[in-house]
């Protein structure tokens, strides 16, 4: 075993990493990042075609590029025995049944190309199969939200019949990917259960978008063989031997066995440009007020998994801090504001902020939801501003939290992971004081990366089980966080504060006024004809769209 190793492939959301780990010594002995050429798409398509208001888009062929350049660099002339891969969700893709992306064939329509995971402008269609409601929502609140499969699938067949007409299949990047790899389709249950609510008693929902169901196919549990890594990808490579390639996984699930969450009861938090809660249970609950979602066995076999997470979080951090400079680049700016902030007692700036930059998902699931920040006057300074957008990260972190607590559900351990925890202990600390608990960070690199690793060795063997994956190559020291007494109790207080301002109605209602005053006018092509009109402007079919309801995001 000496000489084999694991590659575990981390997909983001600007770049990809890879990590090469020994197999027989379980240490990670290379590693390698490469950022995607045309990043995320917001304005315009790499022709210049403009894009309509909310769009967030990626091109296909940068995962491709990204994956050659990451398994050369790290797996060349090496014997492989597993690769795993995590990646961004719901981050789907029409595809021809060759595997082909649409944006290959159609380079100048907007609704060919990837639609990453914080593409809001789907979020309406997601509000009419709300209003419409169905059993497939029930592990969900009730709730579809728009950064899912589902109303993302709506908008393109809503609003590009003809590329719809021509995707044989729409399917997760990440699973995209593997069928790249391998050359066979094997879609994931973690994708399939969390975004597009897929059951194994129900399947996928039927009625929701005409002809999805002919565009998807049955998933494989994660730490399954998706299949080898083909021929052509190891010409390409350089790699050796039988590399197993694992289906994919959620990039924010894919990091549990990197950092020990193998044990229900554990609740991992991975903090990166957005935020995900995940905590593992032995038996199947009813889903609390507020929370995501949960699913059997689709994040780790034999435990549920209860999802929730913060749309925006470090992507609220670096907005302000290349808004508003201080630095003369972004990384001497953070560090000029951290310390600043960290010279700040709580609630010395008397601000308070809801983290909604990005929408809210928890608890009203609604990405058309913004920001606030409260208690400015003339005297208040640029620190000031940053701390409590830092509180106001772990006020959302608190109000999760309490929802799954509401559900009784217990927490005995906290496990936070990714980048910002590893980077910003001023934010660790204020978690800890909001939250009033200890928080473990483990203490391994390339977290994401490893746990990728982890399902890749699973998938071919090497070990017999997550948890066996875990103790070998998986993180074996923490550092921990413990709140202060002092902190906590004024936070409290602070928070108080926070939970009235979210609960406040009129002021949703305001925030989703003023986003579509600045949005996407009705009567233009991003406007959801759902649920009067079909593509040619006739009736739509019976059964396949949502009933009557609002044409805009609720009230």
């Amino acid at each position: 075993m000496a000489d084999l190793y694991l590659l575990g492939l981390d997909f983001g959301t600007e770049s990809a990493r890879g990590v090469r780990i020994n197999a027989a010594t379980g240490a990670q002995e290379a590693t390698h990042t490469h950022a995607y050429r045309h990043g995320v798409m917001t304005s315009a398509l790499p022709d210049g075609t403009p894009l309509p208001p909310a769009y967030a888009l990626q091109n296909a062929t940068d995962y491709l590029e990204a994956a050659e350049a990451i398994l050369s660099t790290i797996g060349r002339d090496h014997a492989i025995a597993g690769i795993g891969i995590g990646f961004t969700a719901s981050t789907p893709l029409p595809a021809r049944a060759d595997g082909t992306a649409l944006s290959v064939l159609h380079p100048s329509e907007p609704h060919a190309y990837v639609k990453l995971w914080k593409h809001a402008a789907a979020q309406p269609y997601a509000d009419l199969f709300n209003v419409r409601g169905g059993a497939y929502l029930e592990n969900f609140g009730g709730r579809l939200s728009g950064e899912w499969l589902l109303a993302k699938a709506a908008q393109i067949e809503a609003e590009a019949p003809a590329i719809w007409q021509q995707a044989d299949r729409f399917i997760e990047a990440g699973d995209w990917l593997v069928w790249q790899l391998t050359g066979l389709e094997a879609r994931s249950l973690d994708f399939a259960a969390y975004k597009a609510q897929f059951s194994a008693a129900g399947g996928y929902p039927s009625n929701v978008v005409a002809g999805l169901a002919d565009r998807l196919s049955p998933p494989l549990p994660v730490g399954t063989p998706a299949g080898l890594l083909t021929p052509e990808w190891q010409q390409r490579t350089g790699i050796r031997g039988d590399a197993v390639v694992a289906v994919a996984v959620i990039d924010s699930h894919v990091v549990l066995p990197a950092v020990g969450g193998t044990v229900a009861g554990t609740l991992v938090s991975a903090l990166g440009t957005s935020a995900a809660y995940l905590l593992l249970g032995d038996r199947a609950r009813a889903l609390p007020a507020g929370i995501e979602g949960v699913a059997d066995g689709a994040a780790l076999p034999n435990l549920c998994c209860y999802e929730a997470g913060q749309a925006g979080f470090g992507d609220t951090l670096g907005w302000f801090v290349k808004t508003f400079p201080r630095g003369a680049d972004t990384a001497e700016s953070f560090r000029i504001y951290d310390e600043s902030a960290a010279g700040l007692a709580p609630g010395e700036g008397r601000l308070v902020a809801l983290d909604w930059w990005s929408g809210n998902r928890v608890p009203f699931a609604d990405s058309s939801l913004s920001g606030l920040l409260v208690g400015l006057n003339l005297s208040t300074s640029a620190a000031q501003i940053y701390r409590a957008l830092l509180e106001a990260l772990c006020y959302g972190a608190r109000s999760i939290f309490d929802h799954l607590a509401a559900g009784g559900l217990p927490i005995e351990r906290v496990i936070m992971t990714s980048g910002l925890s590893r980077r910003n202990p001023l934010l660790l600390q204020i978690m800890a004081d909001v939250l009033d608990r200890e928080i473990e960070i483990p203490d391994i690199a390339n977290p994401t990366a490893v746990g990728a690793a982890i399902h890749g060795a699973v998938a071919a063997g090497v070990v017999s089980s997550f948890t066996e994956g875990a103790a070998r190559f998986g993180a074996s020291r923490f550092d921990r966080y413990r709140p202060d007494p002092e902190h906590a109790a004024l936070y409290a207080v602070l928070y108080d504060q926070y939970r009235q301002l979210a609960a406040d109605d009129q002021i949703r209602r305001s925030m989703r006024a003023l986003g579509q005053a600045g949005g996407i006018p009705d009567g233009s092509p991003g406007t959801p004809r759902y649920p009067s009109q079909g593509p040619d402007g006739a009736a739509a079919p019976t059964g396949s769209q949502p009933e009557a309801g609002p044409s805009r995001a609720r009230a």
